[in-house]
């Protein structure tokens, strides 16, 4: 069986428990997906399948050597692909088999995997979370870094310092989401908790790797 999926974010909303308890949650749209391709510790030294997510409508501009890909698997093209592990032993798994999401269930723990929202270009307390200094009494120091470096050695700033930049649109791995419902007429999850990305991104939702009791 393959350990995860693809899928996409559809929104927050919130779910109440049977106790009460108000828990603020993400739809994610999950599958279905069709194995493209699969990758043997023989051949290519590690085992995996190469997912790739059924969208209708499919992609409208698809090049040569994409289209063999997909024809080779007997399947649609489709715009999002990932690889999706597999521990060793998974011999059944084959090209055109369906990846669907009732592999889950209630109250699993699930590891997602989205690209971040673009922020553009953030300052120091933003995007890495800097304290500041003091806001009164004569202090000039409120939203300046800070010493970035000593001036006699090395006499110049080292690479990989915290600094104003770009932010935003990384890879980011939400690990641990606890499984709300699942909704196989609708191929929908929903998860606990946020989930990186806008609505409409494209995420990789895989069982935890190290789940909480």
């Amino acid at each position: 069986m393959v350990d995860g999926i693809l899928g996409k974010k559809l929104g927050m909303t919130q779910v109440f428990r049977e106790n009460g308890d108000l828990l603020a949650a993400t739809v994610l749209k999950a599958g279905p997906c069709v194995v493209i391709q699969r990758k043997t510790t023989a051949k290519d030294g590690y085992e995996a399948v190469q997912l790739a997510l059924v969208e209708v409508p499919g992609p409208k501009h698809v090049n040569k050597a994409l289209e063999g890909h997909f024809k080779k698997a007997g399947a649609n093209p489709a715009r999002f692909l990932r690889e999706v592990r597999l521990t060793s032993g998974e011999e059944s798994i084959k090209p055109g088999d369906k990846v669907l999401v009732d592999q889950f269930k209630v109250d699993q723990r699930v590891d997602v995997t989205g690209v971040s929202k673009g922020r553009g270009f953030a300052g120091f307390h933003k995007r890495h979370h800097f304290g500041g200094g003091a806001a009164s009494h004569g202090s000039m120091f409120h939203r300046a870094p800070g010493s970035i470096g000593a001036s006699a050695f090395p006499s110049r700033v080292l690479p990989g310092m915290k600094a104003a930049g770009h932010m935003g649109t990384d890879r980011v791995t939400v690990r641990n989401l606890r499984i709300l419902q699942v909704l196989p007429e609708e191929n929908a999850l929903v998860v606990e908790g946020a989930v990186p990305g806008p609505d409409g991104g494209y995420v990789v939702v895989r069982k935890a790797k190290a789940p909480h009791p």
